[in-house]
């Protein structure tokens, strides 16, 4: 399979969401205004609350079942590990680079969040498709492959639902203080006859007043109560230390649950169980399940998941490129993270792995691991930028360049995983 056959496996689905973004970009162009802002806010929500979970569960429903998620257990490690390494990695780009504070968590995120959803459904059955696939037939390469994509999917869209949700969340948080800090007023002095000497001169005469009744005071008075009062403030201490302790305990589990209940998460997890449970997948999968035209409905539903986040990120990126203030170098380090190191620590890592003995023997299940570390960002990044309202203009900017260079990266990566898997 030669390089040039790679790149067009590789380039196809980046030229699509290309295309896609370009139209969305001219949709909101002041001459057609057709996604205006508030349009893409409300189009974002409907993304949020209907077409994304949609997705989630009818992948994850009809193409995993509990024998799957038994034999494949390492794909959410390894998925896991894109996740918390890409995460290191972006904190580390952070640190060095120091943006603004409410741009941190977006390019964490970034670094850390793979496009899991439709370039890995797309890439893994174009290269199976090739003449020249190193995995065997055809056919039975496409349908592993597409069953080894769709588990991926479903894996990333629940730690984006609920990692990368929370980073988000947490810059919107930063950006929220920005701004409220930024719009409170300097309260002015009211005191009209005050003048510079007024608080200092008041100051020391009840600093006089402290000490002359200090001063009556016996000094074993003195040391009693101080050792009273010593004594109480370590208590109150000692009780205000257990209450906050439990206080972050249950705020973290609530922040968890929280998390969890997302739509997109619920959806993942009641697309497994409905997926790993052979009478419920029964139901509502296969051309005799009784109740297959809810899955039909859903499936059609999910389907516009994809079209509308890539139109929402076009939309956004006319704004990014006239307002974006994100430095150049931001967007140098989280190609860096995503295209340079990632995969190259991937490969050590999936090459370790098989050595141990974790890994079914088959190359393609390899393969699909180690595409895992060479994505661009998630594209629900955009979607919780846009839910947020934080660094929707940035965020845009970094997508265009890193979908850009990802066609180049995702080839030369390809050919390296294939000459190492054969």
């Amino acid at each position: 399979m030669g390089f040039f056959t790679l790149f067009e496996a590789a380039s196809f689905p980046i030229i699509q969401v290309l295309i896609i973004s370009g139209l969305g970009a001219v949709l909101a162009t002041d001459y057609l205004n057709l996604l205006s802002s508030d349009t893409r806010k409300s189009l974002n929500k409907i993304v949020f609350m209907v077409f994304t979970p949609c997705l989630m569960f009818a992948n994850l429903a009809k193409t995993v079942t509990l024998q799957d998620i038994i034999s494949w257990w390492f794909m959410p490690v390894n998925i896991g590990l894109t996740f918390l390494i890409g995460g290191i990695l972006g904190w580390i780009v952070v640190k060095i680079l120091r943006p603004k504070p409410y741009l941190e968590g977006l390019i964490i995120s970034t670094c850390s969040s793979g496009n899991l959803g439709n370039l890995v459904l797309i890439i893994v059955p174009a290269v199976c498709n090739e003449d020249g696939s190193p995995f065997g037939n055809r056919d039975v390469c496409s349908s592993i492959g597409l069953s080894y994509a769709s588990f991926s999917m479903a894996l990333g869209g629940f730690y984006i639902w609920t990692y990368t949700f929370y980073l988000m969340k947490s810059s919107a948080a930063k950006y929220q203080a920005l701004l409220a800090a930024q719009e409170v007023p300097k309260q002015p002095n009211k005191d009209l006859e005050a003048n510079e000497e007024t608080h200092l001169l008041k100051g020391e005469g009840k600093e006089q007043v402290t000490i002359a009744v200090a001063s009556t005071k016996s000094t074993d008075d003195e040391a009693i109560g101080s050792k009273a009062i010593v004594s109480q403030e370590s208590d109150m201490e000692h009780r205000k230390g257990n209450e906050s302790f439990a206080k972050k305990v249950i705020a973290f589990l609530h922040q968890i649950l929280e998390e969890l209940m997302a739509p997109p998460s619920l959806a993942a997890i009641v697309g497994l169980i409905f997926g790993a449970t052979k009478f419920l997948k029964n139901l509502i999968i296969g051309d005799e399940a009784p109740l297959r035209v809810i899955q039909e409905s859903i499936k059609l539903l999910g389907d516009g998941t994809i079209p509308c986040i890539t139109l929402i990120l076009g939309g956004n990126l006319i704004q990014g490129l006239r307002s974006s203030r994100i430095r150049p170098w931001i967007i140098v380090g989280v190609v860096c993270v995503r295209y340079v190191l990632l995969p190259a620590i991937g490969v050590w890592i999936v090459k370790g792995a098989g050595n141990l003995g974790f890994l079914p023997s088959d190359p393609l299940f390899h393969y699909v691991l180690l595409i895992q570390y060479t994505l661009p960002p998630a594209m629900n990044i955009s979607t919780m930028a846009q839910l947020f309202d934080v660094g929707q203009e940035e965020c845009s900017v970094l997508f265009l360049w890193t979908y850009l260079v990802a066609a180049l990266a995702l080839t030369s990566w390809s050919t390296i995983f294939m000459w190492i898997l054969t």
